[in-house]
């Protein structure tokens, strides 16, 4: 590498690789204590898997809680994690989490022009556990209007992704996408604010060619990025970091990046923190790692390529230690690849469809493995641990015609949109009975029939005695609440019936560098490996490989970029929770 000349180097207090959530938290509390910092991104947009994500992050004891009367103390999160994570649970890390959480969400709102509401239904995964929670523990960015972000903001910010989007037009997780499903119903309301969704949505693709109604994760980056630019954030997409500097004793003192203008050398007076996505898309890590993925390719991420652990082999190269030891090594999600005409294969996630009455999920055997109405990480962790042996890890999400009319099924969606698209490319498979549907999806009919068979009657009464799905607040809060006794159960009777295959994919990754309470990345002594610190994915996960809330993936990317960038401005923050979150 050709080392650049004095003419192109900057100097600056703190260098952030990558710009998702974990980076820019980092970047805009660190500029807000004064600090000059650079954030330099690999891809030509920012945002990496957070813009392409729901926007939610886990922060219990949030002040949005608070303003609702919801006061908890912080040994029921604690009780909570130790009762999830069990032997993974770091009592360090984690009690720096659930200290600077509520004090992350807190400085946004009040202070930035990142803005939340207030998840105040969305349960934790676990409602069986002791201190599991049933809402106010998750806050997500408010929607906002992409004009009043500016235009410097948008040629930066990545878009929605387009599988779960309508046309690319972003909906929302709570009465935002309530109101969508019940337009399919034929409710006035909702057929109302269907329309004029969409409308203003075709207004901005012929005005401005591209969807401004920005939600979920694309709400959150762009109110992130306006936020880092407003207080002189230096943000350089196209500009990949290819080496990290270091001076005396080891010390990270900056990075070299090949920019558009050609390489460029930053020296860092404070420090460099890597937040580039972990590595969902190293295929050689994936094979080592991942279970059941002997080629490294049986696997889909929903992260963006750029995802390929650049981070993670650059924290390597200074002496970081990767940790491997984690319960997962990914945060799993079923998804299901969409053919398009153009050849592309898209990439969508079964997050809410797999709750709702009137659907199953089976193996080639046709049996269930599974609570269908449980977290996305357990669906994956069953998936391949039932799948059966010498054949892929796969199965099939299966509805009967009046599921397929009234929720989405995997990509295909709902009354008025039509079914033919899906069928006529192959990702959606229909029957007309049982048996016909299960030879064309390459299941065993008989197993597939038994399994109906046996589900339709316990589902009339509201059971699932196999699996207990709809049992826990989360599995009710998923289905649908005008169906009873159980609002996760309905018979599967109307054919024609329909099916979609399921794969393995996942977030990212819950694997990464060691680091400690204060996010500084560890060595294989355990020592902090000076000037240099990891959050997001680049980070081994707080959770230690296990999924208690939806949320937690970004919600802790951005408490320790809040840690991290107040450690390096030298901000007295202890990561010790009080008593009482109150």
């Amino acid at each position: 590498m050709t080392t650049p000349s004095p003419a192109q180097s900057v100097t600056a207090d703190v260098v952030v690789v990558g710009a998702g959530a974990g980076g820019l938290s980092t970047a805009v509390t660190a500029a807000h204590h004064g600090l000059r910092v650079v954030v330099l991104e690999r891809a030509d947009v920012c945002g990496g898997a957070t813009a392409w994500s729901g926007g939610w992050m886990w922060a219990p004891g949030n002040p949005l809680a608070h303003a609702d009367g919801v006061h908890e103390d912080v040994e029921e999160f604690r009780t909570y994690l130790r009762a999830v994570l069990r032997a993974d649970y770091d009592s360090a890390r984690v009690d720096a989490f659930l200290a600077a959480a509520p004090e992350m969400v807190r400085f946004f709102h009040e202070q930035t022009a990142l803005t939340f509401v207030p998840g105040a239904t969305i349960n934790d995964v676990y409602g069986d556990l002791p201190g599991a929670g049933t809402g106010h523990r998750s806050v997500a960015p408010a929607p906002v209007d992409g004009r009043t972000l500016g235009d410097d903001v948008l040629v930066k910010l990545r878009r929605q992704l387009y599988e779960t989007s309508f046309l690319g037009m972003g909906v929302m997780a709570g009465p935002d996408l309530a109101a969508f499903l019940s337009a399919s119903r034929g409710n006035p309301r909702g057929l109302l604010h269907a329309t004029r969704r969409v409308a203003r949505h075709v207004y901005d693709l012929v005005t401005r060619r591209r969807g401004l109604q920005l939600v979920n994760g694309t709400a959150l980056v762009g109110r992130l990025l306006r936020s880092a630019l407003d207080l002189g954030v230096d943000v350089r997409v196209s500009s990949p970091v290819t080496e990290l500097l270091r001076g005396s004793y080891g010390r990270v003192t900056g990075v070299v990046a090949d920019t558009p203008d050609g390489p460029l050398r930053i020296t860092a007076a404070r420090g460099v923190v890597l937040a580039a996505g972990g590595f969902p898309h190293d295929v050689a890590r994936r094979r080592a790692l991942f279970p059941r993925t002997p080629t490294g390719t049986e696997h889909w991420s929903l992260a963006p390529a750029t995802a390929d652990g650049a981070g993670t082999t650059l924290g390597e190269s200074a002496g970081g230690r990767l940790r491997t030891d984690l319960h997962s090594p990914a945060a799993w999600c079923p998804v299901s690849l969409v053919p398009y005409r153009s050849g592309r294969t898209g990439t969508f996630p079964h997050i809410m469809d797999r709750a709702k009455p009137g659907s199953i999920g089976v193996l080639s055997t046709g049996r269930r493995f599974v609570n269908e109405a449980n977290g996305y990480h357990d669906y994956v962790t069953a998936m391949i641990a039932a799948a059966p042996e010498g054949e892929p890890v796969q199965s099939w999400q299966i509805a009967d015609a009046r599921f397929v009319r009234r929720f989405p099924l995997g990509m295909a969606k709902p009354l008025p949109v039509p079914l033919f698209p899906y069928l006529r490319s192959g990702y959606l498979k229909k029957g007309r009975t049982l048996e016909e549907l299960a030879r064309a999806c390459g299941i065993d009919p008989a197993g597939l029939t038994a399994t109906v068979a046996e589900f339709n009657r316990d589902a009339r009464r509201g059971e699932d005695p196999e699996f207990g799905r709809g049992s826990t607040p989360f599995n009710r809060y998923g289905g649908d609440p005008t169906v009873g006794p159980n609002p996760s159960l309905r018979p599967l009777e109307k054919g024609p019936f329909y099916a979609v295959r399921v794969v393995p994919g996942s977030f990212g990754t819950f694997a990464g560098l060691a680091t400690d309470a204060r996010a500084r990345v560890l060595d294989a002594a355990d020592a902090p490996v000076p000037g240099l610190y990891a959050v997001g994915n680049d980070q081994a996960s707080v959770m230690g490989g296990h999924y208690p809330a939806g949320g937690i993936n970004i919600g802790p990317a951005m408490a320790f970029g809040f840690i991290a960038a107040r450690d390096l401005a030298g901000v007295d923050f202890s990561t010790e929770p009080t008593v009482s979150q109150a």
